[in-house]
């Protein structure tokens, strides 16, 4: 479904993406890690067409969106939700708002169907009861179950995660991360996700890539890729995970 070709991005000066080639598996969970710095939030910004590349290709069913326009770009970027690190809600807004602002801006379903999209996305993560709260009477992890909310309503055939679970505590990370996992089974979009959480993430994701030095240095199913014979991989598995716990 989404496949990257020699992506080049410079940004700042600084040569971020140095030739990306990564083949996404279609309605399958897979994870981007690797080091800080690395590009891993500049790549998935080019899958959605929110930065096109300097050189190389950015495949959405065989169309190079880097080339289309801005109206056509729109219409793949239906196909898409993303959940950010922040969740990126409306402080102004309560919960229920939040949830319910895209299928009203972009006239997904019917006005009268709204209501029951927004409630149903709600209790599928857990804030069934939460509609009138706002985002600053809301935990971290609240918020971003409410992102969650938001972006399934919108029926996306692909979900871009960019480090879902920034800022929480472990408990709270893991109940993020078992809960994308809960709502992937249910709905079958294709999954991207970056994340730091190692090695929680092996255990959620089928297939998982490392960027590194501006390029896909390994990808394999989750299982496989602990065990790559790979020095560089080995080393940051080890590492990270010694980090985090």
């Amino acid at each position: 479904m989404i496949k990257l070709q020699g992506v080049e991005k410079t940004l700042g000066g600084q040569h971020v993406l140095r030739g990306v080639d990564l083949e996404i598996p279609t309605g399958q969970l897979t994870t981007i890690i690797g080091p800080s710095g690395e590009g891993k939030s500049v790549m998935l910004k080019h899958m959605i067409g929110l930065l096109r590349p300097d050189r190389g290709k950015v495949l959405v069913d065989g169309v190079d969106i880097s080339r289309l326009k801005e109206k056509e770009l729109n219409e793949v970027r239906k196909r898409f939700a993303m959940l950010f690190q922040s969740a990126a809600l409306f402080d102004s807004m309560n919960v229920f708002d939040n949830v319910a602002f895209p299928l009203r801006e972009k006239r997904v379903v019917p006005d009268v169907e709204i209501t029951r999209v927004v409630q149903d996305m709600l209790d599928r993560v857990g804030l069934g009861d939460m509609g009138h709260k706002y985002p600053a009477e809301l935990s971290g992890g609240m918020k971003k179950r409410v992102g969650l909310a938001r972006a399934l309503g919108m029926g996306p055939e692909i979900i871009l995660f960019d480090e879902p679970t920034t800022g929480l505590d472990p408990l709270m990370a893991r109940a993020i991360h078992d809960l994308i996992l809960s709502m992937h089974r249910v709905f079958g979009f294709t999954a991207v996700m970056v994340s730091h959480e190692i090695p929680e993430i092996f255990a959620i994701s089928d297939w998982v890539a490392m960027l590194k030095d501006g390029k896909v240095t390994a990808m394999a199913p989750a299982e496989e890729f602990q065990r790559l014979n790979d020095p560089v991989v080995q080393e940051f598995i080890s590492v990270d995970a010694a980090a985090v716990h």
